[in-house]
């Protein structure tokens, strides 16, 4: 109250009034709400202060300030009293002496109460040790390592003016950079190398900031990389509000894939286009936890020496964002998408694509992920078919996956294809099971049992549907068997306007054909296209050649785009 009225009742009220000083009249211009803050009062002249509420406020977990009133009553300071108190309770953020009669440092007191709620000592720094808490240190090594854009375990100046750019709207002058790096070499032996900002230089300095009172420095810092007020990342810097339609798809836009494209390239240090598993855990460095599970080696492409390719790469990225698009836009988080990117959030960099039944009305799609769901008994080769589409052959992968994606190549365009083996549960399928762009019925040409699961499947699920469906006769290197239904196979596809079974092995020396997913892709993309013009060579002849062409293409525009750095 004596802030506002300026005056120093003679009868002061047991309890005041909810006070909320206005923005306008304190430093940091941000509103303040008493309660946020609590200060503990004591008299000067009173060598029996600091009794037994302080010790109820400590357990509040709410800043608390010391403050020594009627310092007009005396001549000497209490400071020598409190200050090993405040060394034992570290939720004490300062202590200021005042006098309500004379308004002596009451705006004082009352900047610091505010200072204390908006930039706390706190999480960030131990008194006792003189050194950053271990929480402040992991944030800001996430910092450290989202701003080392090249990845080379420094800033430069250009990484450095940008973090400055970024943190505070403001460029940092050359001198005032300089500056800055031989605080450091006064300090640190190692924290300036190579005329740049060490993660040792970096954390020294922020010591210092704190040190000499300047936490709002490094709150401006951790606030804005998503920091909230425990350092932990803040849910709604993590998962920024997206809306989704019903039937209607995530996909990542073209900007995410460049950013995605520019972390790689900032791991791949040998340059052979894979992350080795010392890369990949590099690039994870700014996670709390291993975001990919050791399933995904089976369930995108890897070299020789089963690392994740380029292309697998940027294949597990799309699958998270159609699958889960919030853990995508979580993963974006943590490698400092917004920040890097100059977006206001994660959600700028996925397209939600219009719902499908707008897409068969105009005979047209803008969507470059396609999902196919395989269907077939045990034994029917869905295992050896996911894992052909990945460019292998009947190699058995320790940690099974029952999703595969890669890209196709339809009339010049990529799209993805995401194969998704479906259990064979015939008594049950979900309306997730049941909802894709394309289905793939298996059966073994070997067994005479196996086709006649596919043509229950489809006669239940999909008779009825517009998804277009496809027959794939899997391990034809094997001797064909008649099978045990009441047509065959090409006799139901003919009947059903199906395409004509496909023979499909992946039993090869070398790795199995694509050209049967390439044709599964081109449903996907035209599923209004006629029985007939599946059956036409030219169709699928013109289909292939784009593929091959695009698929050059895109390795030489991958290899020019590494080449400058």
């Amino acid at each position: 109250m004596i802030l506002f009225v300026e005056e120093f009742p003679a009868v002061v009220p047991y309890r005041a009034e909810e006070i909320t000083i206005p923005a306008d009249v304190t430093p940091e211009r941000v509103p303040t709400h008493i309660a946020n803050v609590i200060c503990i009062v004591y008299s000067v002249n009173n060598k029996n202060y600091l009794c037994s509420p302080f010790t109820v406020c400590v357990c509040l977990r709410v800043p608390l300030i010391l403050v020594g009133n009627k310092s007009d009553l005396v001549e000497h300071s209490s400071m020598e009293t409190v200050l090993p108190i405040m060394n034992k309770y570290t939720e004490i953020e300062t202590c200021v002496e005042c006098s309500a009669k004379n308004l002596k440092n009451i705006s004082e007191l009352f900047y610091y109460a505010q200072k204390a709620v908006l930039h706390p000592t706190g999480p960030l720094y131990c008194p006792e040790k003189k050194e950053m808490r271990s929480a402040c240190v992991r944030a800001l090594a996430r910092i450290f390592k989202v701003s080392d854009l090249d990845n080379d375990g420094i800033l430069n100046d250009h990484e450095l003016t940008f973090f400055q750019r970024t943190c505070f709207n403001t460029p940092l002058a050359p001198q005032a950079l300089e500056d800055v790096k031989n605080v450091v070499r006064k300090n640190l032996t190692d924290g300036v190398r190579d005329n740049g900002l060490t993660l040792k230089g970096f954390l020294f300095l922020h010591t210092l900031f704190i040190q000499r009172g300047r936490h709002e420095t490094t709150w401006a810092v951790l606030r804005r990389f998503g920091y909230d007020d425990d350092l932990e990342l803040h849910q709604d810097y993590l998962f920024p509000l997206l809306k989704i339609p019903p039937d209607c798809t995530t996909e990542l836009n073209h900007n995410a894939y460049l950013f995605l494209q520019s972390v790689f390239d900032k791991h791949d240090k040998d340059r052979d286009y894979a992350l080795s598993p010392e890369e990949l855990m590099d690039l994870f460095d700014v996670f709390p936890y291993v975001p990919w599970g050791l399933d995904v080696n089976s369930t995108v492409c890897t070299n020789d020496q089963g690392w994740i390719t380029y292309q697998g790469y940027l294949s597990q990225w799309t699958l998270t964002t159609y699958l889960d698009v919030q853990r995508c836009l979580e993963y974006l988080g943590y490698l400092g998408y917004s920040i890097i990117a100059e977006q206001e959030s994660q959600a700028s960099a996925i397209a939600v694509t219009r719902d499908k039944k707008h897409d068969l009305q105009k005979k047209q799609t803008q969507r470059n992920v396609f999902r196919c769901h395989v269907f077939g008994i045990t034994g029917s080769g869905k295992t050896g078919f996911l894992q052909g589409f990945l460019g292998r052959n009947l190699v058995v992968k320790e940690h099974k996956s029952y999703y595969a994606i890669s890209t196709a190549h339809v009339y010049g365009q990529e799209k993805y294809l995401l194969l998704h083996e479906i259990f064979p549960d015939f008594d049950f399928l979900s309306e997730t099971e049941l909802s894709c762009d394309i289905v793939c019925l298996i059966y073994d040409v070997s067994n005479p049992c196996s086709f006649e699961y596919c043509a229950q499947i489809f006669k239940q699920y999909f008779m009825d549907s517009k998804t277009p469906c496809m027959l794939i006769a899997a391990k034809s290197d094997l001797p064909e068997t008649k099978q045990q239904y009441c047509m065959t196979p090409l006799e139901f596809c003919r009947k059903h306007k199906m395409p004509p079974p496909q023979s499909y092995t992946c039993n090869t020396a070398v790795a199995p054909s694509k050209d049967i997913f390439i044709k599964l892709t081109t449903m996907a993309v035209y599923p209004h296209i006629t029985h007939a013009d599946l059956k036409s060579s030219t169709f699928w002849l013109r289909a292939s050649v784009g593929a091959t062409v695009c698929a050059m293409l895109g390795f030489a525009m991958y290899r020019a785009l590494l080449r400058p750095r």
